[in-house]
């Protein structure tokens, strides 16, 4: 298994946030991690990413113990959902910036740069300041800047939160398209079960700081999960065509 989480406990003085929490991640796939606020999804990225150190337990990545490896060498990028982009820096720095940290030549540098601000479309923004941005443009900065540095794992911490309905839809199918060209394996965090469904690869549903079950799509497609999950995941809302989901359109 590509990315392991084993056992892992966290507290924040008496309360238990994360309980012998068990995590695997398949090379490769969009694993969405589902539950409401404050069940423990964003410590679950946190303890991955090396922002917060469990009590117990370990964080296992392509067959090594990273558990109390530091931030900076983990090879690990996360979006955020403020994106922290550097407003003084034009939309090239930002996505440059990663490369630059890491002494490439700058040859390499304009050549990768281009290359992920055409993945992304923004290729004729590159001068743009950030404050120019749409949040949609923004976020796809975000997203080029964490992806050009070719990380082990890409965390995203409900990057979508901030964008309006239709602008997040929009985001989705482009961050799909992104994944699948790129093959960069991720974990993504939301709190919507038609953004997990649409997404995702597997998803692990998160209750009171426990994973409740994990679903690939073909059993989600087969019906074939826990009573919980079933209901969280609205799944009666929805038809399959193949591997197409479509939300039921409802008459009153």
């Amino acid at each position: 298994m590509y990315l392991m989480l084993e056992n892992i406990n966290v507290s924040y003085g008496s309360k238990a946030i994360l309980k012998d929490l068990n995590l695997q991640v398949q090379k490769g796939e969009i694993m969405c991690l589902l539950g409401g606020s404050g069940e423990g999804k964003t410590t679950i990225l946190n303890v991955i990413g090396g922002f917060v150190k469990p009590q117990s337990g370990k964080v296992i990545l392509e067959g090594r113990d990273i558990t109390n490896v530091p931030v900076e060498k983990r090879h690990i990028s996360t979006v955020f959902q403020s994106y922290c982009l550097f407003p003084h820096m034009n939309v090239y720095d930002n996505v440059a910036y990663g490369l630059k940290i890491a002494h490439k030549s700058k040859e390499e540098i304009k050549s990768k740069v281009d290359e992920y601000l055409n993945i992304v479309e923004l290729l004729d923004y590159k001068k743009r300041r950030i404050y120019e941005l749409s949040g949609g443009q923004q976020q796809r900065v975000a997203l080029a800047r964490s992806l050009i540095v070719e990380p082990s794992l890409c965390l995203l911490d409900e990057p979508f939160c901030n964008l309006d309905a239709t602008l997040r839809v929009k985001m989705r199918e482009t961050l799909k398209n992104i994944q699948k060209r790129l093959s960069t394996t991720m974990v993504f965090v939301t709190h919507d079960a038609e953004e997990a469904l649409y997404l995702s690869n597997s998803i692990s549903i998160i209750e009171n700081g426990k994973i409740v079950g994990t679903y690939g799509r073909d059993k989600i497609m087969r019906k074939d999960i826990d009573d919980y999950s079933y209901s969280y995941l609205s799944l009666d809302d929805y038809e399959w065509e193949g591997d197409y989901l479509y939300k039921k359109m409802r008459i009153n």
